[in-house]
């Protein structure tokens, strides 16, 4: 029987999928609604919404077109949020610059992207001024002065607050079709130059309405809701702040940008204004948490979301003893990013108080719309025993479709008509992913694999111990040993008997092999951290390539 299809009315709308639609509504429902930066800017969303106009308006009058890339080097800001909407919303593609990266890499990017025009904030501009020499296809600089008062630069065409003002806010935004490219930036890679990844309209609003519920997760589990106040941690340059701020602005809720990270500034901004929801890596609540224990911060009833790394249960309880509400969620670069958010599945009795923390650190259930495989090396599943260890593949409507401008790793990300995510995780009876380690980072040892994630969250609980991260070194007899890497905390001086007792009590409990018993360590006095704040295990491998003892 051939497939039915509906015959619209003539005047029937067709609403495409695309970023404009996620302001529909806003005005009616949140128009009073505050957008606020740090204790600088206070707007409505009246406001708002006309600055995004503004910025369209602005960025026409200097040459920006359909398909044209605009990238932005800012903080988190009001303004960020303004290009989130505008920049797309005019049919062009938003670049949102990873300022953390080297500068030969956001060279790199700004080449490959093909970026036309620039939106710059004062901090970045001495980086600019080194790089435009590399970067004729750039035709016009928008300067971010953030009350600043030095004199605006020769090579930029104006500032954005005069420039925004003297434009109108009646730009004409009109629909196209959804499947146009509406953003892009650039992975901070392991190896080589950072890769180029893209997302359309359909996918960011599909991600937007998906991703604004908890999506099954139980109430043990934190999520952005409609009476929440909102403060992004996640910088605006990575992977759209993983989303929230669209979801924050669709649902019409309070934000509050806090600019350059500072802990100090991000815990009396969370004070002055009742701040409930927030998303990070675990450095940004470690940094958060130590800032509030010395000024005596209030933290308690604050949602606050991990991913990038592991939430780990120290990290956990420490979140926990200040009153925080905390749990783990799962993505990366190339899924837009959320895919799966913890939380308890089943009926209670299967899961129990008990077992709160495990469910809060794990990368939790798939989001709606998101289909999670673990599989062998053959691409066969593996059994939903909680057990099994597979690669984790993924398929979902907003994963990026492909790296730009380079096939042969497309390729093998989508190998087989699957997402490769390259991590290592198990499936339970209910659905609950559990991250158990990167494909390059599992430690092959005397023909067993340990868990580097597994075996530094478990050095890390022993006595004395800040921070640890474990990684695979070569050696002669095993192939590969695991070395951990340590953070002591002020005073100690651990040895390699107290960095082995909480391994060897997981030994005797049957919870990890006992090749992960630890015959060197190395103390420095912090971990190295990629652009992005994960720790970089990249730079620990290079340096001990030849294998070391402490």
């Amino acid at each position: 029987m051939p497939l039915r299809f509906v015959e619209p009315a003539a005047e029937y709308y067709r609403v495409p999928l695309t970023i404009r639609h996620l302001l529909d509504g806003v005005l009616t429902k949140a128009g009073d609604q505050r957008i606020l930066y740090r204790d600088q800017v206070d707007l409505s969303y009246r406001e708002f919404v006309g600055r995004v106009g503004r910025l369209a308006s602005l960025l026409e009058a200097v040459g920006a077109k359909p398909g044209m890339t605009v990238a932005v080097m800012d903080w988190d800001s009001h303004r960020y949020l303004e290009a989130y909407f505008a920049v797309p919303m005019m049919g062009a593609v938003l670049q949102t610059v990873n300022i953390r990266l080297p500068q030969p890499q956001i060279a790199y990017t700004l080449q490959h992207a093909e970026a036309e025009i620039l939106i710059v904030h004062r901090d970045f501009f001495p980086i600019v001024e080194a790089l435009l020499p590399l970067l004729p296809q750039v035709k016009a600089i928008v300067a971010i002065m953030d009350n600043g008062f030095d004199a605006v630069p020769a090579w930029a065409v104006g500032e954005y607050e005069a420039m925004s003002a003297a434009s109108s806010p009646d730009y004409p935004f009109e629909d196209f079709d959804e499947n146009a490219v509406a953003t892009t930036f650039y992975t901070s890679g392991t190896t080589g130059n950072p890769k180029g990844v893209c997302f359309t309209h359909r996918q960011l609003v599909l991600h937007t309405l998906a991703i604004s519920a908890p999506f099954g997760a139980s109430d043990a589990a934190p999520w952005i809701g409609v009476g929440d106040v909102y403060m992004p941690l996640t910088p605006m340059f990575h992977v759209h702040a993983w989303g929230f701020p669209y979801i924050a602005t669709m649902l019409g809720l309070k934000q509050v940008y806090p600019g350059r990270y500072e802990p100090q500034t991000i815990c009396a901004l969370r004070e002055i204004h009742r701040v409930s929801y927030s998303h990070c890596v675990p450095t940004v609540l470690e940094m958060v948490l130590n800032a509030a224990e010395d000024q005596g911060a209030d933290l308690a009833g604050w949602k606050v979301t991990i991913g990038g790394s592991a939430l780990t249960r120290n990290l956990l309880a420490r979140g926990h003893a200040h009153g925080m509400l905390l749990g783990a969620a799962y993505g990366m670069s190339e899924t837009c990013p959320v895919v799966a958010a913890a939380g308890r599945r089943g009926p209670p009795a299967d899961v129990g108080e008990a077992g709160v923390p495990d469910a809060l650190t794990l990368a939790g259930v798939s989001a709606p719309l998101v289909e999670v495989q673990i599989v062998d090396e053959d691409m066969n599943p593996v059994p939903h025993d909680g057990r099994t260890r597979g690669e984790v593949v993924l398929r979902s409507p907003w994963l990026t479709p492909l790296y730009t401008g380079d096939q042969t790793a497309t390729a093998a990300l989508w190998r087989g008509g699957w997402m490769h995510t390259q991590d290592i995780a198990t499936m339970d009876p209910v659905g609950q992913v559990q991250i158990r380690d990167r494909l390059k980072d599992v430690v092959k040892t005397g023909g067993e694999w340990v868990d580097s994630l597994q075996l530094e969250e478990i050095v890390a609980t022993g006595e004395g111990i800040a921070e640890a991260a474990v990684i695979a070194v070569p050696d002669a007899k095993w192939g590969e040993r695991p070395l951990a890497v340590v953070v002591p905390t002020p005073g100690t001086i651990p040895t390699l008997d107290s960095i082995n007792a909480p391994v060897d009590y997981a030994i005797s409990q049957g919870l990890i092999t006992r090749y992960a018993r630890l015959d060197r360590f190395e103390v420095v006095d912090q971990l190295p951290r990629t652009s992005v704040g994960k720790i970089d295990k990249k730079r620990l491998r290079a340096r001990h390539a030849e294998g070391a003892s402490s």
